[in-house]
């Protein structure tokens, strides 16, 4: 039966309707269909280019969604939610100043509009503008009557950004009161509760954790230090997100409140062990942003680093002094690569990893004979091997150094106790270490 021309706009609007009932069902991939199938018997509606674009942005088709939240704007550039739908798209474009310039576009036309103060103040807070997330987070909870549980989260995390852990604390109680399937609000008011020294509350909540579905591997390193408990290294996860996280004010947190200097002391000390030394090929283990990397282009022909960060090689290489970079963990890569090295260096690397004999193990297909093995650890006393301190960071004794190094056939040539950094603005001490193979 052919349908009479005046009846296109009742099928698009049957479509739209369609559409908005996917939409609050969650189908979203039916829901662009609908406002798809809408669209194209009644053109340029912009509330269905609006809702065309929300559906993509959920569907993550966030170039598609663009172009149709950018033609619903060109309609009616009124729109508070278009403009917030906008930012996101733009923000997982990689677009940060168009996307901040949509949600404060977006603020513009409606002060309070929740969605647009939440999602501005997780941007900025990515953009370490904590001050300013930490505004708009309390915006979008001062007066809310029904205000949800990521918005409690996202300000108990911003407020432990600015390093007012205290006040964080009733905000993660406020989110998990809302929502207790939260694995994060529980690890972060476990991690709060430890440093102020309720132990029995912190364990509580980091066990809670793992029941909302927590990674165990985490946990149990997280409850190692305050359970008694023992735990060989780090695990991956927890490195991989930390310096993820860190990499880009990593050296300006590092040199500057925690005063570290041991890249410095080290390789002062490797000088010591072999003056004047020339070194055809050396390796970085776990280099970070590559603070050792200058340090250590005057000493070696070829200077080369991996690490298990990406986005610490991504800084590494911006310093254009290395001549391979690769993104490993590092005894996988020992055991993995082809290259010879007559030096490695490792400093503050074994903070991370407690068992360091299977480092030493696969550095002998790797390091020269005659090659020199220089790293740091922090200083642990000579009745353990090693510990996992509460600051989650592993120390290691003399002791246990000196037995590893005779045990894989290494001379010991230097072995000097001196501060690496601070942390509660007391030094820690480190042993800085060169042995020779």
């Amino acid at each position: 039966m052919v349908m009479p021309m005046d009846d296109t706009f009742e099928r698009a609007k049957a479509a739209f309707v369609e559409g908005v009932r996917h939409s609050e069902a969650a189908r979203f991939a039916e829901a662009e269909a609908c406002f798809e199938a809408s669209l194209a018997l009644w053109p340029q509606r912009s509330s269905t280019l609006f809702n065309l674009g929300a559906m993509r942005v959920r569907l993550g088709k966030h170039e598609p969604a663009l172009s149709a939240l950018d033609g619903s704007l060109a309609i009616d550039p009124e729109q508070a939610d278009a403009w917030c739908q906008r930012g996101i798209a733009l923000l997982h474009l990689g677009r940060v100043p168009d996307a901040l310039a949509s949600f404060e576009r977006a603020l513009r036309l409606d002060p309070r509009h929740a969605p647009t103060l939440y999602h501005l103040g997780c941007a900025l807070n990515e953009q370490r503008e904590h001050a300013r997330a930490l505004a708009l987070f309390e915006r979008l909870l001062e007066g809310n009557d029904s205000p949800h549980a990521q918005a409690w989260f996202r300000h108990g995390q911003t407020l432990q950004a600015l390093d007012r852990h205290a006040e964080a604390l009733p905000s993660y109680e406020r989110a998990l009161a809302l929502d207790a399937a939260q694995p994060q609000a529980w690890l972060n008011r476990a991690d709060i509760l430890k440093h102020s020294g309720r132990t029995a509350d912190a364990i509580a909540a980091y066990r809670t954790a793992i029941t909302h579905g927590a990674e165990r591997e985490l946990v149990d390193f997280y409850l190692a230090p305050l359970e008694g408990g023992h735990a060989a290294s780090a695990p991956r996860s927890y490195v991989r997100g930390l310096f993820d996280d860190y990499a880009a004010n990593f050296d300006a947190h590092l040199l500057g409140p925690l005063r570290y200097h041991g890249h410095e002391i080290l390789v002062d000390t490797l000088k010591a062990a072999a003056p004047a030394r020339r070194f055809r090929r050396a390796l970085d283990l776990g280099c970070g942003t590559g603070l050792c990397g200058p340090l250590l282009k005057p000493l070696a022909a070829q200077v080369d680093g991996v690490d298990l960060s990406p986005q610490m090689i991504a800084q590494a290489r911006r310093r254009g002094v290395y001549d391979d970079l690769v993104q490993a963990e590092i005894t996988e890569h020992l055991n993995a690569t082809e290259s010879r090295y007559d030096l490695v260096l490792a400093a503050d690397v074994f903070t991370y990893v407690g068992a360091i004999e299977p480092v030493f193990a696969a550095l002998a297909r790797v390091l020269l004979p005659d090659g020199l093995f220089a790293f740091s650890v922090e200083a642990a006393p000579d009745d353990v091997e090693f510990q996992l301190r509460d600051s989650l960071r592993f120390a290691h004794s003399r002791r246990h150094i000196e037995a590893l190094a005779q045990r894989h056939g290494h001379t010991l040539l230097r072995c000097l106790r001196q501060p690496m950094r601070e942390d509660q603005h007391r030094p820690v001490d480190a042993w800085y270490v060169v042995l020779s193979r």
